[in-house]
């Protein structure tokens, strides 16, 4: 994916379902093929084949895809509620199993969400105990452009590349990523954003934002906004800009 600024939306320049989950009957495209960029060595290793019978090459985690959607405009009292559990995987074969067979975003009706979390995030709400205490790196995309953004980010996310490094000071399974979900808006713009669970720690949350840079191949000149899960329960919103939400441009 090339690096272009125009798959960013205004608020990310500087100056410049429906209500059953949506899963195809069949595959809305070929599978696309990873490419070995997405994947940590250790998966990759994981992926040669020793004997003839099927190789099954699991993931670190345990992921859960869930889908949300209201009707654009809405007032929802209760988010929580509306949320669906679409399925869970826990290898390469039973991703693409799952993905290929999605609705891509583009294809969505506004307001719907995707969001991939941890097995271990109960609910991929902000009051939930694993993402309480965190926050979320936030990009606004341009019409057009969340198919291809949204199956990078999640290559990159199951595949390893948000790992902790060892100069963190965090063991090799102490895991800062709770999730990522794609917003479809009816506005001019989809909301991607990056889930992470310890909102307190700077060097984590730079760390992050980098890798978000790098695999997005975003410009130089594109914002990245920073919100807490606790600000996010206060005004009752994800995305809304306050004075509290951090503007950062990458540098």
């Amino acid at each position: 994916m090339s690096s272009n600024p125009s798959y960013f939306s205004n608020h990310s320049q500087k100056f410049t379902p429906q209500t059953a989950p949506a899963v195809s009957a069949q595959p809305t495209s070929q599978p696309s093929q990873p490419r070995r960029s997405h994947f940590s060595s250790k998966v990759l290793q994981s992926t040669v084949a020793t004997t003839e019978e099927p190789t099954i090459h699991p993931l670190r985690h345990t992921w859960v895809l869930w889908f949300q959607h209201r009707a654009p405009g809405s007032k929802t009292t209760n988010y929580e509620s509306g949320i669906k559990r679409i399925s869970s995987f826990s290898s390469i074969e039973s991703f693409w199993s799952l993905f290929t067979h999605l609705v891509p975003p583009s294809r969505l009706t506004p307001t719907t969400d995707y969001l991939l979390f941890l097995e271990a995030v109960r609910r991929p709400v902000w009051e939930d105990p694993v993402n309480e205490r965190g926050g979320k790196w936030i990009v606004r995309l341009k019409k057009g452009v969340a198919d291809r953004i949204w199956e990078e980010i999640v290559l990159a996310i199951i595949g390893d590349q948000f790992a902790p490094e060892r100069g963190e000071g965090k063991g090799a399974d102490d895991w800062e990523i709770c999730g990522v979900s794609i917003s479809v808006r009816s506005n001019n713009e989809d909301i991607l954003a990056v889930w992470h669970k310890t909102g307190s720690d700077e060097a984590v949350k730079l760390r992050i934002r980098d890798i978000i840079k790098r695999v997005l191949q975003l410009g130089p000149g594109t914002v990245l906004e920073y919100k807490t899960n606790n600000d996010s329960m206060q005004d009752k919103s994800s995305f809304r800009t306050t004075p509290t939400v951090e503007r950062v441009i990458p540098s």
